[in-house]
């Protein structure tokens, strides 16, 4: 088996434990990932499909991301920009296959332990995903090049676009819901737990990724 053939196995599985990752953010009822907040809210107020909104607002992503690179004539992005749409369809489907499979529970101390099963699993996924340089999760990618265009760092523009994630879910849900939906303690946890699990896998597994890329 080749590397190039190793890479693209990595990638489909880290895209796997990536949707199991954010699905348990979900079902742990504590808060869920800033990024997926909005169509998380408008799922919980309108009864609309999670996976499907989801999808949406990748798409949404996608087009920021073309027009960004369209203003920058670079071609070679806008084609990695239009494959992000069938990534996203397939994996906004895994986000509905699994949401349908794992059950909630009202148990604190359960809520808690799939929390963190969450994070582990949201940091290894996007680990995996992302250091086989292949195709960017739509949420990713949206980042990346926000960070190209405004000339910032990754580092800083995740934590903006985050904070904006943030504010769109806080303005909606208590317009529409009177209530906060899809923010809370997990919220936190995982913005800080998720880094913390990308940075040690990447350390412990440093040499299998420079291997598997330059090899």
């Amino acid at each position: 088996m080749n590397n190039k053939t190793k890479r693209i196995i990595v990638y489909i599985v880290g895209l796997f434990i990536l949707a199991l990752g954010l699905t348990l953010n979900t079902k742990a009822s504590l808060g869920v990932s800033p990024i997926i907040s909005v169509p998380y809210s408008i799922s919980q107020i309108t009864g609309l499909n999670f996976g499907d909104l989801t999808f949406i607002e990748y798409a949404l992503f996608v087009f920021v991301e073309i027009m960004i690179h369209l203003s920058e004539k670079n071609k070679k992005k806008i084609v990695a920009d239009l494959l992000q749409l069938p990534l996203s369809l397939v994996f906004t489907r895994l986000l509905n296959i699994f949401s349908a499979c794992i059950p909630t529970s009202s148990n604190f101390l359960v809520q808690l332990l799939i929390l963190v099963l969450a994070i582990i699993c949201t940091g290894i996924g996007a680990a995996m995903s992302l250091s086989m340089q292949l195709v960017p999760n739509p949420g990713d990618g949206i980042v990346q090049a926000l960070a190209g265009k405004f000339n910032k760092s990754v580092g800083l523009t995740k934590n903006m676009f985050d904070c904006l994630s943030v504010c769109i879910t806080l303005c909606i849900s208590l317009i529409f819901a009177h209530t906060i939906l899809g923010i809370g303690i997990g919220t936190v946890i995982a913005v800080l737990g998720v880094g913390r699990v990308i940075a040690l896998f990447h350390h412990m597994f440093e040499s299998q990724i420079i291997e598997l890329v330059q090899g």
